[in-house]
């Protein structure tokens, strides 16, 4: 008996063990109380105040694989299509509108395994701060009092944020393994929001600082796998250019060329070797030739290439924030006073009496990277006719119940009565406002993947009027929608870059490493010449 006893107590012994080994594998389990309650309010997930430590634990770890292993499952088909598209992986339309084979597809192409997110969250100073711009580094290092040597660019400061990033922590008396808003102090409001549209995430509506922080500290992970397998992608086609290329100029040596480029690297070459061995010869000790003019200069050309293709996510995050800002400013030339007004007054920003069009276009520009604060009355512009006729029924104001009674009343003149109603509440704050507000955030969280879905040709197309925007000729429900869409984001959300923007611009970068590689390869014939040119369209046509 005493045997049996000894056995189950050695079994659960090791079944403890066991699992108190599994446990402390997970990132959370050496988290602070403050990092645990951070992340559940980071992700939306309610807990109770206050509460223990285990409690705390206990929920990250029930979201925790929902959250960071594989955030995906909660996406809709529209993103999970989004994703493979970015991916290279076109879905037929049978199968674009089936989430769960949508996941099953994002799942197998997915960024990183459990263990690598795991091992990731453990070690948060070795990639959150690589999102960042050379300034943003620079403000860091600075306001930390982190020496940098001169000249400082992009990859020392990296390197020595990463190396200070503890004692930084520590000097502000805060934690650093689920960073605190310690880590954006030097960030305005615009540097979150911009890093957010850099990165094609809407920001919260309505927002604060602290909710823009959450949103860019929750959403870093995703950006800098993103960013590293895009870098990856580019640096490994501009090998295969940079190789394709040497072969092509190995081919085109002569005999003589060839006999020359292993004399001056002491490649010993047999008596009678033919020519097609000599090459053989010379691709063999290719990677060891960085000595000779020719093969060092490919080298150096190759090294510099792909190390400005894997800094070009900076270069990149700049020129997506361009063109996005372009593409706002061509947006905002064609609305109307109203709309321009409008967008001001959702983000809290004094209008000027009697300002001109072009003054109140010069302040949107200016706040193209605000955040909208809080509700509006223009935040009924958007709701669907149902929205809109189940709020004027609830908001408890006469007038607007009977307007919601009324027979034949137009979307325009429900969309009047609830800015009325809502303009109401607002002026009598308390229990009203409370509500109004309340119903606005169910509103629009339900409403938000599914704007304009419903709405009529005609309600479209009075939408776009308020904007000021001309409707082409012959446009079909899909593409009005579509026009609706884009201006609604740049009227919510203001300048926002598309997710695969930044990823294009990195694209771009890797062309520009294969003309590099041509240029520093220094190719002497003809021949040569023609047969590089080749490659290099190939390289631009397969990209």
């Amino acid at each position: 008996m005493r045997i049996s006893v000894t056995l189950i107590s050695l079994a659960l012994g090791a079944s403890s063990v066991m699992g108190s080994s599994w446990f402390s594998n997970a990132a959370y389990n050496k988290w602070h109380e403050n990092e645990l309650e951070r992340w559940l309010s980071d992700h939306n997930v309610p807990y109770p105040t206050p509460a223990d430590r285990k409690d705390l634990e206990k929920l990250v770890q029930q979201n925790w694989e929902s959250n960071v292993v594989s955030p995906y499952k909660n996406w809709d088909a529209a993103k999970l299509s989004e994703y493979l598209k970015l991916k290279g992986i076109e879905t037929k339309d049978t199968a674009a509108s089936n989430k769960d084979y949508l996941v099953n597809q994002v799942q197998g192409t997915w960024y990183e395994s459990e263990d690598k997110a795991q091992s990731a969250w453990s070690s948060v100073k070795d990639w959150i701060l690589d999102t960042w711009t050379e300034s943003q580094l620079k403000s860091f290092c600075d306001h930390h009092g982190i020496p940098v040597p001169q000249p400082r660019k992009r990859d020392t400061l990296l390197e020595r944020a990463r190396t200070a990033y503890d004692t930084a922590a520590k000097k502000a008396g805060e934690t650093a393994a689920y960073p605190g808003n310690w880590l954006y102090e030097t960030w305005s409001e615009s540097d979150l929001k911009e890093w957010l549209d850099t990165n094609g995430i809407p920001a919260p509506q309505p927002t604060t600082r602290d909710k823009l922080i959450a949103s860019v500290r929750r959403n870093s992970r995703l950006a800098y796998l993103r960013m590293q397998e895009t870098s990856a992608s580019a640096q490994a086609s501009a090998k295969a250019a940079y190789d394709s290329v040497t072969d092509k100029l190995i081919d085109s040596w002569s005999e003589s060329q060839l006999k020359e480029f292993c004399d001056k690297n002491s490649i010993n070459v047999p008596q009678g070797t033919k020519v097609n061995q000599l090459r053989a010869l010379v691709r063999k000790h290719r990677a060891e030739l960085v000595g000779d003019t020719v093969s060092a200069t490919a080298a150096s050309a190759f090294g510099a290439a792909t190390s400005n293709v894997g800094a070009g996510y900076a270069q990149a995050t700049d020129s997506a924030s361009k063109a996005a800002q372009d593409a706002f400013d061509k947006a905002i030339n064609t609305w109307s006073e109203t709309r321009l007004k409008a967008y001001l007054d959702a983000r809290g920003v004094p209008v000027p009496h009697a300002s001109k069009t072009d003054e109140l276009r010069a302040l949107v520009r200016k706040h193209s990277h605000k955040a909208a604060s809080g509700w509006t009355a223009w935040t009924f512009d958007d709701l669907s006719y149902d929205n809109l006729k189940a709020y004027l029924a609830a908001s408890g104001n006469e007038a607007a119940k009977k307007a919601s009674e009324k027979a034949g009343a137009t979307r325009e003149d429900l969309v009047k009565a609830a800015q009325s109603a809502y303009a109401s509440a607002s002026s009598a704050g308390g229990s009203s406002y409370a509500s109004a507000t309340n119903y606005l955030a169910k509103a629009t969280d339900s409403a938000k993947a599914s704007t304009f879905d419903t709405w009529s040709d005609s309600e479209l197309k009075a939408y776009l009027d308020s904007y000021g925007i001309p409707v082409p000729q012959g446009s079909n429900l899909n593409e009005l929608r579509a026009l609706a869409r884009r201006q609604w984001t740049y009227f919510k959300y203001g300048t926002s870059t598309p997710t695969g923007t930044i990823f294009a611009k990195i694209g771009e970068n890797a062309k520009a490493t294969w003309d590099w590689v041509m240029t520093q390869l220094n190719i002497g014939t003809e021949a040569a010449k023609k047969q590089a040119q080749e490659v290099n369209a190939k390289a631009h046509k397969e990209l």
